[in-house]
């Protein structure tokens, strides 16, 4: 009986904070939410796959674009307030 390779912790972690790997769960945490709509409005579980076209052909387009409208543009300031920036009281 062989072992799985295992991976250094230091590369799961680079995975987990890739931008590919965050967009992958945002997507799927849309996908989902689809489904348990669905599910409901429906009255019986769609199941992933039918819940996943069904997401790609109606949503998924605009939640892209949507997403890209909202991201800083690359090499622009961080999100986050600086020192140098007034809080609101």
């Amino acid at each position: 009986m062989t072992s799985p390779v295992q991976e250094p912790s230091s590369s799961r972690e680079f995975v987990k904070q890739s931008s590919l790997y965050q967009e992958f769960l945002a997507e799927r945490e849309e996908i989902l939410k689809h489904k348990w709509l669905e599910s409901e409005r429906l009255g019986y579980d769609i199941g992933f796959e039918r819940a996943l076209l069904d997401w790609i052909r109606k949503h998924r387009e605009g939640w892209r674009a949507a997403r890209r409208q909202q991201a800083p543009a690359p090499g622009s300031a961080t999100p986050f307030a600086t020192a140098t920036e007034k809080k609101p009281n």
